[in-house]
């Protein structure tokens, strides 16, 4: 896991699953990627195998910015996880 700054992209593993954030996603892009397995109802999610996944937390889930690694938690609605989204997005679109 690592974060590659010349490219803006941030990786990490979240539910076993390595997962790759690059610059130019939005908000909901991002959370969609980091909390895939609550997308359960969407059609993307369903393509992919993903439909009624149920959250596992015996693994850590991490992903790693170029401000360190952070914890990605189990509840996309905790103030937690909206913290770590809005740091997400503002590592992958330093313009805005």
């Amino acid at each position: 896991m690592a974060t590659d700054a010349n490219s803006v992209r941030i990786t990490g593993k979240v539910q076993g699953r390595d997962i790759t954030l690059e610059g130019g996603l939005s908000k909901e892009e991002i959370r969609g990627r980091l909390w895939w397995w609550r997308t359960s109802g969407s059609e993307s999610a369903g393509a992919r195998g993903d439909r009624g996944h149920e959250y596992d937390d015996s693994q850590r889930d991490v992903i790693a910015t170029l401000g360190g690694y952070y914890r990605v938690p189990g509840d996309p609605h905790r103030q937690e996880a909206q913290e770590l989204l809005e740091l997400v997005y503002a590592e992958l679109n330093p313009a805005d």
